[in-house]
């Protein structure tokens, strides 16, 4: 099905930038806020009325660039989009250089994310059941403290579990299908006994208001046609449950946000294996794909260094090198 006119890009670089997208998609990227920002420029372009790819220059890169005011780090987002689209047209030679010369903005150091640990989850889900009704959202808590248990438990994305079907929730096998995640694949990710008995629990209380689950509908929902949004779950968790907590974020810690139960959860995952003795770096492939990665890059991202797995480490690497030790000792 060919794009509607208004989305067709019309620049000088038009096919190159649908050959690019094509490419990115096809390994399994999604590349929805890439395209957006590859339309922004596309549109300079084309304003600017450049004619060939040759007056692509420096200097109207820096100009583009400019014309976008934005954080250091929204900037230098955008800066790569741009630096990324001309190195692969580099690389399909039809550039014989990238004519980007624009250095990144400084940017300060990212805080890191606020972990949860386990005493504090048992408090989120307890204070999310506790949430009450409203007329837009009956049993509001039993949602809620649901789609908090599967956030913790299981490391998912908010989309994800905002989009979950009922076809997609296996109680037999114990067994979630997570459809068109970030990186546009699916997978199956399984839950233990106690998730599932949260999940059959609210199964039953949604069948009592709504009745029989169809397949194709949302799991969470508060009229049985329309999903759970990902602003509403967010809101929920800030508003009501943050407050509640009473929380104090370390210093170089972001505050904490519903999206720090899917790293807490890859901390614990790592956590636990050093202390069962698991070799950690032949296991990431492992954690990669249970939480919808393409590669490992994007799950180091989650895996902030905390004390509890330096001590573990520490633990495991003077377990590795005590034999060694005794052999030198004279």
């Amino acid at each position: 099905m060919s794009r509607p006119v208004w989305q067709r890009f019309e620049s000088v670089l038009a096919d190159p930038i649908n050959r690019y997208l094509a490419l990115k998609r096809s390994m399994g990227c999604r590349f929805n806020t890439e395209e957006r920002s590859l339309r922004v420029f596309d549109r300079f372009l084309a304003d600017r009325g450049v004619r060939r790819i040759e007056e692509v220059s420096n200097e109207l890169l820096e100009g583009f660039l400019a014309s976008r005011p934005r954080s250091a780090r929204s900037y230098n987002g955008l800066l790569g989009v741009v630096r990324r689209l001309l190195d692969w047209m580099v690389d399909q030679q039809e550039l014989a250089a990238s004519p980007l010369r624009v250095p990144p903005r400084p940017q300060a150091a990212r805080r890191l994310p606020f972990l949860y640990d386990k005493a504090t989850i048992r408090r989120i889900l307890e204070y999310a059941a506790e949430l009450p009704d409203v007329p837009r959202a009956p049993q509001r808590g039993a949602a809620y403290a649901t789609i908090f248990a599967i956030l913790a438990g299981l490391g998912l994305r908010v989309g994800e579990v905002s989009r979950l079907q009922c076809g997609d929730v296996d109680l037999q096998r114990e067994v979630l299908l997570v459809r068109n995640s970030k990186f546009g694949k699916s997978r199956l990710v399984p839950f233990g006994p106690r998730l599932a008995a949260r999940l059959r629990a609210y199964a039953a209380l949604r069948e009592q208001r709504l009745g029989v689950a169809i397949p194709d509908t949302p799991f969470f929902t508060w009229n049985g046609r329309t999903p759970i949004v990902t602003n509403s779950i967010r809101n929920a968790f800030r508003d009501h449950l943050v407050p509640r907590l009473r929380l104090k974020a370390p210093a170089g810690t972001r505050h904490p946000c519903v999206h720090g139960l899917r790293h807490s959860f890859a901390v614990r995952t790592l956590l636990r294996w050093y202390r069962e003795g698991l070799d950690p770096n032949a296991r990431l492939n492992h954690l990669s794909t249970f939480l919808g990665h393409v590669g490992l890059h994007s799950t180091s991202v989650y895996l902030t260094i905390t004390g509890e797995i330096l001590q573990s480490a520490n633990q495991r690497f003077e377990a590795f090198a005590r034999p060694t030790s005794r052999e030198v000792r004279p």
